[in-house]
């Protein structure tokens, strides 16, 4: 009879697999965290020039709704100019039921803006109530593809600008509202 035979089978070094596993994620860590530092953008915000007002950023939000609603009815007043020959009245376009020209509680809580045509180019709303929102001036070119030229004027005892050229407003205290798009809005990422 013989006598039996024990063999001792040590288990497989596991410490070296988990020292390759741990060495590759550090690799894996190291080469992502290079790429996100090489090609990292800055969202530093683009000054604006002293004569204008950055929509995104220094505007309360009133004064925001109301350069909104200007952009887009701008549009319709382009439409309406080239139908009636002539820039569709304050009160025609409240009659519509554009913002902000409608007399509605939203144009009421932005700061109740009074309308009107100023030298058959330009829509000149005065506010009621400046701490909400400033007075508004949107003039209108006869190019219905150029950008929106919307100025805004916070004084209290503010009355309608006799000129409206752009030297004229900005002595007068107007500022023009300009709309930056740049990566920290949009996200888009030029290559």
């Amino acid at each position: 009879m013989s006598t039996p035979t024990t063999q001792v089978v040590r288990p497989a070094g596991a410490g070296h697999e988990t020292l390759n596993v741990l060495l590759l994620c550090l690799l894996i860590l190291a080469i992502a965290g290079s790429v996100v530092a090489w090609r990292r953008v800055s969202h530093e915000p683009e000054p604006v020039a002293s004569h204008q007002f950055d929509a995104r950023r220094d505007l309360s939000a009133a004064e925001q709704g109301i350069y909104a609603d200007l952009r887009v009815t701008l549009d319709e007043i382009q439409l309406l100019r080239e139908e009636q020959k002539t820039l569709p009245s304050p009160q025609g376009l409240a009659d519509e039921g554009f913002a902000p020209f409608a007399q509605d509680i939203s144009a009421i809580s932005r700061g109740g803006h009074a309308w009107q045509i100023l030298a058959d180019s330009a829509y000149f709303g005065h506010s009621q109530t400046p701490a909400v929102a400033g007075s508004f001036l949107m003039r209108v070119t006869a190019d219905d593809k150029a950008a929106p030229d919307i100025w805004l004027n916070r004084d209290a005892g503010l009355q309608a600008p006799p000129k409206l050229t752009d030297t004229a407003l900005s002595a007068a205290g107007w500022k023009q509202i300009v709309a930056q798009y740049d990566a920290g809005v949009t996200r888009e990422h030029r290559h």
